[in-house]
């Protein structure tokens, strides 16, 4: 989502203008413009016919609610808590660099190879303006406000697994995939009682 909310700020369009101002200050995006950005994206070929993962949205329940319309009949498979304790994020998420170009994300702590030039295209590796400490602070406190809920709307729905962001890469990774592998295993065992 943070991807996708960035080059349309980058696009010059009126909206870029609009999300400017949010994302600087580390504010929430308001719904109705997240939603739409979300649509125009999901319309695209390879989600239509592929699939998608969305990290990072929806990120309140009207946000959740407008995926919902938005993927009607059908819904999301799957909603993943990644539970990290906040004072691990702010670390985290202040440490992170990331190349203007192309995306790629580094850290403090694993840097690119020579003098913050991206490894993979060459581009510049920058510290977002969202990622400063203030910026990921009323992050923080915002999804306290405004997240939190959304979570007992997917519980409701029986769509929620929550999944610790604790410890390496690998580890939430494999966390991550026994979680969506036992997910997908559930639904297929009901999908075929359903049948018989």
């Amino acid at each position: 989502m943070g991807d996708m909310l960035r080059a349309m700020h980058k696009s010059g369009s009126d909206l870029s203008q609009r999300l400017a101002k949010f994302m600087r200050a580390g504010e929430l995006v308001p719904d109705d413009v997240v939603i739409a950005v979300v649509d125009h994206r999901l319309d695209q070929d390879d989600t239509r016919h592929g699939g998608f993962i969305v990290d990072g949205f929806p990120r309140t329940a009207a946000q959740a609610e407008g995926l919902s319309s938005l993927l009607a009949p059908d819904d999301i498979d799957l909603c993943i808590d990644l539970e990290v304790d906040p004072a691990v994020v702010l670390g985290r998420l202040s440490k992170r660099r990331v190349c203007e170009e192309c995306s790629t994300i580094y850290s403090v702590d694993r840097p690119p190879r020579m003098d913050w030039t991206c490894n993979v295209c060459g581009g510049d590796v920058v510290q977002r303006e969202d990622d400063t400490e203030e910026a990921i602070s009323r992050r923080l406190e915002l999804y306290e406000q405004e997240t939190a809920p959304l979570i007992a709307w997917y519980r409701e729905r029986e769509r929620l697994v929550v999944v610790s962001g604790s410890g390496s890469t690998d580890t939430v990774t494999t966390r991550l995939v026994r979680a969506i592998n036992h997910h997908r295993a559930v639904n297929c065992q009901d999908t075929r009682r359903e049948d018989d």
